[in-house]
């Protein structure tokens, strides 16, 4: 019996010990923090984003004419080269049928007065330059053979590929800078918006024509920008600040409501470049600070701690 008690005492203290320690563990934990570590930023309202975009265009003559023989027989004249620059009208070719070569100086022998050539006259069909030459003097040719090609000088401008997304800057854009590779600078205007998009790249095509006269080797490759319409109404705040869902349709910051607590705000974005984003409309002043980091994923009231 005494021998019970002192085994029951003995347990009884072993106990105790055990939970003093189990205590003294407990106490000893740290305390987790649960607040996120974020970096904030003020918001500005003296900066002027430019988001004008640049476009590659190339140099087209749209119109290409041919010149026909009117007759069948032989080249008599030739009147120019590859190169020239050629008006409406102007004579081109002299074609000289074959029964005329023939029978000319006969008729011409029994009249004089007659002066029957058998030549016939062939004539630019539009102002321009001299592109190919298919024939030279004393060739036979059948009637409605290409004698030279010519491309409409009224024909000419830029082509360009637009995005359609784009398209409302198209409208807005009544002079372009057009950039040539030698550094130059030219104005010009949209003349015409294809009807029609590409159906894998979604672009538009558009005829750009400068506004002036300009001699332009074709297939040459300039930039064109397009501006956007100008809007310093508004607040900026730094790109990363910047939510979205996943349809990018709603755009949301994260400000400090107090030391330690972040709300969610609502906002409407305005223009924007690789750094900054202008906020049009939202519950956001100059004073307040918004989070930059740290700040994706994080809920309405979330519990942060501002980093330095």
């Amino acid at each position: 019996m005494k021998l019970l008690k002192i085994i029951t005492v003995f347990l009884f203290s072993i106990l105790i010990i055990s939970c003093k320690k189990n205590s003294e563990t407990v106490a000893q934990e740290p305390v987790i923090n649960s607040a996120t570590p974020v970096t904030v930023a003020f918001p500005t309202d003296t900066l002027s984003i430019n988001n004008d975009i640049s476009i590659n265009a190339t140099a087209t003559y749209l119109l290409k004419s041919d010149v026909k023989s009117n007759a069948t027989g032989y080249l008599t004249n030739v009147r120019i080269n590859l190169g020239d620059a050629v008006r409406k009208g102007q004579f081109l070719f002299s074609v000289q049928t074959k029964e005329s070569r023939a029978l000319g100086n006969t008729i011409n022998k029994l009249d004089p007065s007659f002066r029957f050539s058998g030549v016939t006259t062939v004539t630019c069909p539009a102002s321009g330059f001299v592109n190919s030459l298919n024939h030279q003097i004393g060739d036979y040719v059948q009637e409605g053979d290409i004698l030279a090609g010519i491309t409409d000088a009224s024909s000419f401008g830029f082509v360009m590929n637009v995005p359609y997304e784009y398209h409302e800057m198209l409208i807005n854009n009544k002079n372009l800078e057009i950039n040539l590779p030698d550094g130059k600078t030219i104005y010009g205007h949209i003349a015409k918006l294809l009807p029609g998009v590409d159906p894998i790249s979604q672009t538009e095509k558009v005829l750009v024509k400068p506004n002036d006269n300009v001699s332009i080797p074709e297939n040459l490759i300039v930039t064109i920008n397009l501006k956007h319409q100008q809007n310093d109404t508004g607040i900026y705040v730094p790109k990363s600040a910047v939510l979205t869902d996943e349809t990018q349709t709603k755009f949301w910051v994260m400000k400090l409501k107090d030391k330690n607590t972040a709300v969610k705000i609502d906002i409407v974005k305005g223009v924007e470049n690789n750094n900054n984003v202008q906020i049009i409309s939202g519950n956001i002043g100059l004073k307040d600070q918004i989070i930059t980091s740290g700040n994706y994923g994080l809920e309405n009231n979330a519990k942060v701690k501002i980093e330095p």
